[in-house]
This record gives structure tokens, sequence and C-alpha cells, in this order.
């Protein structure tokens, strides 16, 4: 058995998340048929993680196993002549038989961005959340700053996720604005919990409208409630842009 990485980029529009699920279209099953067509087997693809519906990729990373002597180079091309174009292989590699996509990562990045202008985009509206009023990304910037380290971001996980630790170490946490009026909230951590980046970024926006303060979102996040931390921001700002790996 061999054993192969794909670096793998998505458009999430289209998709109910990345996991198969009985009569809804995904990442993971697009994949899979794919791989079949191609190598008369039948194939489980192990992703880096589960995005959720509707976000995207930039660096998705997935591995497979396969008795096929088919190169990487061929998967590469045979795949990205299978798949729509909603999706893309930027890269296939081999790599040893115990890489596994997701317990060998050591950290992820996400982007969330916030189109903060009056006028909505026509072109794009798929990729950012429309904030309207002017946000304070000052006020945003230092609540981000309380995140970074080790905490219990039970206050940020989805409700009824099924997650005995809510730990988790934040490498990396900023906020800036484009000149265009775009704000990008960009994360790095050693993992995250379900609907985390998106609970974040909707509570970092309730900061920058001022409706609380930077005091209010360390409380949240040392209170280890849910309800606290307010609306979960919409998958469409969310993409994942790298897994990394020693």
């Amino acid at each position: 058995m061999a054993n192969f990485k794909l670096i793998i980029e998505y458009d999430g529009t289209a998709y109910c998340g990345w996991q198969r699920q009985a009569g809804d279209p995904t990442l993971q099953e697009t994949i899979e048929t794919a791989l079949s067509v191609m190598t008369k087997e039948t194939i489980r693809v192990i992703g880096s993680g589960r995005t959720d519906a509707g976000v995207h990729a930039l660096g998705q990373t997935a591995n497979f196993h396969t008795r096929t002597a088919i190169s990487p180079q061929g998967f590469q091309a045979g795949l990205n002549s299978l798949l729509p174009d909603d999706i893309v292989i930027r890269a296939c590699d081999a790599v040893p038989d115990d890489f596994h996509a997701r317990f060998s990562a050591r950290h992820k990045t996400y982007r969330y961005m916030i189109r903060n202008q009056t006028l909505p985009a026509a072109i794009g509206r798929q990729y950012a959340w429309h904030i309207r009023k002017k946000l304070d990304v000052a006020a945003m910037q230092a609540s981000a700053r309380h995140i970074i380290g080790t905490h219990d971001f039970k206050s940020f996980e989805g409700s009824g996720s099924p997650r005995a630790d809510t730990i988790r170490t934040v490498l990396s946490a900023d906020i800036t604005q484009t000149p265009t009026g775009d704000v990008v909230f960009e994360v790095i951590a050693t993992g995250f919990l379900r609907y985390m980046v998106r609970n974040l970024t909707g509570a970092l926006v309730q900061v920058g409208l001022g409706k609380i303060s930077i005091d209010d979102f360390e409380a949240i996040l040392e209170a280890r409630d849910r309800n606290r931390a307010g609306p979960t921001a919409p998958p469409q700002g969310l993409c994942l842009i790298s897994v990394s790996y020693d």
C-alpha cells in the first residue's frame, strides 16, 4: 500500500462541508469518487479536519492509501481532470505510511474575511461577511490578543459538540484592515473546536460594533459559557489557509 498526501483548494459554497454525509454533496465524497474511478478501488480520504458547509480552503491537506502504481503526478493530473471546477488538487506527494493528515498536523491557519463597506459585493459575496457599520479594528485587535496562548475555549465551541476537552493553544491571532475596507482575522492554532473561529469572529465583531467591550470579551472567554459569546459568524467568510506538519 502506498500513502499519498494531497493539498486541496476548494470553494465550499456548493458543499455540505468536508465530511461524507448520506444524501448530501460533500468534498470528501467527491474526491473519493474521483479516486475510485482512477484506481478501481474503494478509497477513503482522510482530511486534516472537517470544514463546515460553505467554508472554503486554499490548503486543506488529506491523505489516502492505495495499491495502485499511479504516480503522484498522475494522481494530480487525473484528479484535476475528473473533479468539478470548484475543487483543485494543488499538490500530490508520496509520503511515509505513518503520515496521517489529521493526527500528524502540528498547527492550522484560518482566515476570516469581513467586507466592512456600505455597499455589499455582487462579485465575491460568497467569500466575505458584509457588515455596513464601520468596525473599531483597534478594539477588535486588542480583544484578539486575549485568545493567544492556551485557554479553555468552551465559550466559543459550537453548541452540542461532542468534545470532552475544550482546551486549545492559539499561537497567533491578528486583525488587520485592507485599504478597501476589508477586515481580516487570521488565527493560527494547534487545533480548533467546531465553529471556534466563526464564534470568535462573531464576538470580535460585537466588540468592533461597540456592543461589548474588550473587558467583556475577556470575560466571555473566561466564562466557558457558549451562551455568553453571541452570534456565530456566517460560513462564507472562513477559509482554511494551510496545515503545517513536521
